[in-house]
């Protein structure tokens, strides 16, 4: 599912059993990531075996650069049956306060 950086920020400190997932590359995740996200690189040959590793149990909330990398990585995390949930507009639209 979309949501907005309001919404998503909000809906992932809201959450009990929320995961902050960045499918930038390790360098981009290098660069500056929000902090205590996880970085799983979705342009990795094994990424579809690292997510299908991921705790069903757990909510995930996904973000890249702009919104494109980690609303594919949502599809494939739905596939797999994971929730997930996409920051429309990526790491920029992640409320700074």
């Amino acid at each position: 599912m979309n949501l907005n950086g309001n919404e998503f920020k909000a809906q992932f400190e809201q959450s009990t059993d929320a995961i902050l997932l960045d499918v930038r590359t390790p360098d981009e995740f290098n660069g500056g990531h929000i902090p205590n996200s996880i970085n799983l690189d979705i342009m990795s040959f094994d990424f579809r075996d690292e997510i299908s590793q991921l705790d069903k149990n757990k909510t995930y909330f996904v973000y890249c650069r702009s919104g494109n990398r980690s609303g594919q990585a949502c599809m494939m995390m739905m596939d797999l049956g994971l929730k997930a949930y996409n920051l429309v507009g990526g790491i920029g639209a992640w409320p700074h306060n």
